[in-house]
């Protein structure tokens, strides 16, 4: 901490004195709007007969330094649009402020009424892309909406080289380039976004709606100015910022889920101006979704031997047979997703040097869940005998027996909960910050307060168990158990096996503070240059509370399934297939309805081991400084070249459970331990511009990932009963990369681009969880440091709409863009303690794929997408037979809008049409682990915008 604030404080020494040595040059400094007083970022501003100039940044403001006195010729480039000049004096020292508007007279479109109205969300990206040094993918708010994406995770499944894992149906886990959710960074405004996900850094990329965002920037070789935690990349996600004048925009719609024929509700509204003296500008929007949807969910683990009692229970043989089911369930997933999100955004300018700003989104979403699974589990070892199974001549394990139980999952019956578990989660993020300009030192700053909670507080499950025995199909892809005796599997023959209470919150708090500055330098005479500097300190803390308490009927009017009420959850439309029936489950109104707190009717046992080593409390300090020279070699030619310091302190408390000798708990030790370490990252940028539109750039970049929360606390847990023990390592490195980039790209006049590039990432100290067994024969798993992987990758990508085709047909665009991965993992062990070879690095699909043809008309547009993934390893098992496989997934949606004014239209959307499942397999594709579907989702509805300059 001294260190960053010595060099910090010698910094601002070279900085200031560097400025006063200066010639008193003047500044030229102004925003570029639209005609409707909306901002333009990207737009390329230039100094005539001079190499100075600007690219308006996200807020659309521009500044140029160090300008000699005299008059000059400001020009305004924007792709797709025609050029604008406005004449300027600038004084010896001093700023004029030079504000541009960019009119319609676009070279966009011809007769095509734009959707959205001003500049189109397409052009305000791909000139921020085009202009940017570095490598990044731009999404602008009005190029989601022409796409059916109601929250950010899946907007952003559209951009090259990203694919999303799926959540009830909804993308919530984002992966660039292969690279896992937690080695990647997503950020709100530049501020690293917290997530309340309990075990892992995962951000939560459906708890954002897409509609409170106005840019996403997918960064894929950093800059040493932004955070270097993003090996895979860096999403940050820009709000929407004040407007040069009033604009009133609103929307509400309705839809029906297929699978429960339940509706969808939504809305969003927002509102913004600046005062008549331009000094104070404020927008306020809001978003509401109410979702009530559900899932037809089937699962399956697979042995490829099992045990039987000999003649006693110390006589064990095994036997090898085909692969089969030892563990199969039918699920139903009832569910409700009420999303809210609040955003207010206000910037003063104290003078046309000094702005100050604040910014505030809430996003907040109930998750209702009701579920019922019907578990069979193989009975074996000394529960099974010779008799009890039997095995054909090819060796298909064809019947056993098996213990069943019928679960629901459910909590109280409240105004919150309704019976259903509540998962309660929360993102919000403040930011303070501002914009100055003091004498030759652009410096701006923030300080930031944010904060993710999942609160899940009276889950209840309500369990009946019986035994019976059963015929397996031996069916890989489609896996079915079906009882020998339906009479034996009567669900009124089930007995009461538990019933449970849980109560758990996760939260995570980010303090972030950072400070930049950066003043002209030139390194190449007659070329513009600049020297950035800045600072940040990240202080986290994340904690996780949990609780488990086992109730038991003392009246025994639970005793049996049959005497409490029921539901019968059987569906001749299972989505998974009618030969799956779920049969009856005790009500979810029953279970909510029961009184557990009453003595008279319930004894509750804290059970300890059930949730401790799940409870823990980690501090994680991020201190960071960096320098960073940007140069222009020649008019075409420009270098970006830094370093970024970070060094990382943590503090990590966690439990160790102890048991008996009989197994049962004893007691807890508090473990504590420290962990700090020091990363270097150095990084350069080359970007050429062959013509105009026409751009190589090449990087070479080094970035980390910190391991998960989880894995760094120093716990212990054993569990006897499955002879499992789990254990935490606070000693884990972070995962380095150096990587590197090439990448091509020419932009169309028409407002488009082709793009193609190759990518190469040199990883070292990735985290596997490694699966050893003990002397005791316990299975042993234990969060470790892979030795080293790498990942190689191509991407093209092709945006345009056809305006060299004739007649109605100039109307239609293309959007497509293609990834392929390959990679290679070292140091991963078996659970013999033998390496593996020809091991992929996990979620590393080898081929992404995204594809939409759109046709805009003067007042309607349509619009048919694709998404394709392909399947990877997503988890390591103690050999290959045991691999989890994340399989392929195509999604293909489709949407129109119909401008029934200038104003207002109306749209209609239609997602999933292939009913993609989300699936997982075990060791080969055909075996199935998991099925889930979701089926189809109709939305509808009114936009309307209304704007005043």
């Amino acid at each position: 901490m001294k260190l960053l604030f010595k060099n910090l404080f010698i910094w601002c020494l070279i900085i200031f004195g560097a400025n006063s040595m200066m010639a008193q040059n003047g500044i030229i400094r102004g925003i570029i709007t639209d005609n409707n007083g909306l901002v333009v970022p990207g737009a390329s501003v230039i100094v005539e007969t001079t190499n100075k100039g600007a690219i308006s940044d996200f807020d659309g403001t521009y500044t140029i330094l160090n300008v000699q006195e005299g008059a000059y010729t400001i020009t305004v480039k924007y792709l797709g649009y025609e050029n604008i000049s406005q004449e300027a004096i600038v004084p010896a020292s001093g700023t004029v402020t030079l504000n541009f508007t960019l009119s319609g007279q676009d070279t966009e479109l011809d007769e095509v009424l734009i959707t959205g109205y001003g500049l189109s969300g397409q052009a305000r990206a791909l000139n921020t892309q085009k202009n940017k040094q570095n490598i990044t993918n731009i999404v602008s708010t009005d190029q989601i909406g022409k796409f059916p994406d109601a929250n950010i995770g899946d907007a952003v499944k559209r951009i090259p080289g990203i694919t999303m894992q799926v959540d009830q149906g909804e993308a919530r886990n984002i992966i660039v380039r292969g690279l896992a959710p937690q080695l990647n960074s997503v950020t709100l405004n530049g501020s690293r976004i917290p997530s309340a996900e309990g075990d892992n850094r995962n951000v939560q990329m459906d708890l954002i709606p897409s509609d409170m965002i106005q840019t996403i920037e997918v960064n894929k070789a950093v800059t040493p100015d932004m955070d270097a935690d993003a090996l895979g990349g860096s999403v940050n996600l820009i709000t929407r910022t004040s407007p040069q004048g009033f604009r009133l925009s609103a929307t509400a719609g309705s839809g029906l889920n297929f699978i429960t024929n339940k509706r969808i509700l939504n809305g969003s509204f927002l509102l913004g101006d600046r005062s008549k003296n331009d000094k104070f500008g404020w927008m306020v929007s809001a978003s509401f979704n109410d979702n009530a949807f559900g899932s037809d969910n089937v699962e399956a683990e697979w042995e490829d031997e099992f045990e039987y009692n000999a003649g006693d229970e110390d006589n064990l043989e095994a036997v090898n047979v085909n692969p089969y089911a030892s563990v199969f369930e039918m699920r139903e997933y009832l569910v409700q997703r009420i999303r809210r999100s609040f955003s207010a955004n206000f910037d003063y300018k104290f003078d046309k040097n000094n702005t100050i700003y604040f910014k505030s989104i809430y996003n907040w979403r109930d998750d209702r869940e009701n579920r019922y699974r019907l578990e069979h589990e193989i009975l074996d070892g000394e529960d099974i005998s010779f008799d009890d199974f039997t095995v054909d001549s090819n060796g298909n394990l064809t019947s056993f027996p098996v213990e069943a139980k019928r679960q629901t999952k459910g909590g109280i019956d409240n105004n919150r909960n309704q019976n259903a578990r509540l998962e309660d989660q929360r993102m919000q993020n403040y930011s303070l910050g501002g914009d100055h300009l003091i004498g030759k030192v652009k410096l701006d700053w923030m300080a930031s307060f944010a904060k993710a909670s999942e609160e899940r507080l009276n889950e209840r499950y309500i369990e009946y168990e019986s035994e019976y025995g059963i015929a397996f199909n031996n069916n890989e892809d489609k896996p079915l158990f079906s009882p020998l005796s339906q009479a034996d599997a009567d669900y009124n023959l089930f007995e009461l096996n538990e019933i449970t209470e849980e109560n758990q919150y996760t939260e995570e708090e980010d303090i972030n503070i950072f400070v930049n500055a950066q003043f002209p330098v030139s390194v190449v005479s007659n070329q513009e240059g600049f020297l950035k500097v800045g600072a940040k300190t990240r202080m986290k803390n994340k904690n996780r509370t949990n609780g488990f308490i086992e109730y038991s009927d003392e009246t025994g009017a639970l005793e049996m399934l049959g005497m409490v009420p029921t539901h019968n959850y059987t569906d001749e439309d299972y989505l998974a297939g009618s030969q799956y029936q779920l049969g009856s489950f005790a009500s979810s109104e029953f279970l909510g309805g029961l009184n557990l707190y009453d003595s008279n009717l319930f004894e509750g046992e804290d059970l300890p081991e059930e949730y401790l080593t799940a409870n823990f409390d980690v501090n994680e300090d991020v201190y960071a400084g960096y320098l960073m020279l940007n140069q222009n070699i020649t008019n075409k030619f420009s270098v970006l070249a830094g370093v970024r310091l970070e060094h990382t302190s943590i503090e990590s408390e966690g439990n160790e459970l102890i048991f008996d000798t009989d197994g049962d708990y004893a007691g807890t030790n508090v473990l504590k331990d420290k962990n700090d370490y020091t990363n270097i990252l150095p990084g350069v940028h080359l970007k050429y511009d062959v013509t105009e539109n026409t751009i190589l750039r090449l990087s070479w970049t080094n970035t980390l990932a910190r391991p998960n929360y989880v894995d760094l606390v120093p716990y212990q847990e054993v569990n006897n009963e499955d002879e499992e023990i789990f254990l935490g390592n606070s000693e884990l490195d972070p995962t380095t990369s150096m990587n590197f980039d090439l990448m091509a790209e020419h932009y169309f006049k028409s407002v488009g681009i082709i793009s193609g590039g190759l990518f190469y990432k040199n990883i070292d100290k990735f985290v596997y969880t490694r699966q050893t067994e003990n002397a005791d024969g316990y299975e042993v798993y234990q969060p470790l440091n892979g030795e080293g992987a790498t990942v190689f990758g191509a991407e093209v990508s092709i945006q345009r709409r056809l305006d060299f085709l004739p007649g109605f047909a100039k109307n239609f665009s293309v959007y497509l863009n293609y990834t392929y991965l390959k990679s290679d993992a070292d140091g991963i062990y078996n659970e013999d303690g033998e390496e593996r070879t020809d091991l992929d690095l996990p979620n590393t699909a080898p081929n992404m794929f995204n594809g939409s043809l759109g046709y805009a008309g003067k007042r309607f547009s349509l619009r048919l997408s694709a998404n394709y993934s392909d399947s990877y390893i997503d988890e390591i098992g103690g050999r290959a037979f045991e691999d989890r496989y994340y399989d392929e997934q195509f999604f293909l949606d489709f949407n129109a809008n119909v401008a029934l004014s200038k104003n207002l239209s109306v749209y209609a959307s239609l997602n999933n049409i292939t009913n993609q499942p989300l699936r997982y397999y075990q060791g080969v594709k055909g075996r199935t682990m998991q099925m889930e579907y979701y089926e189809k989702r109709l939305t509808f509805g009114l936009k309307y915008d209304l704007f005043k300059k």
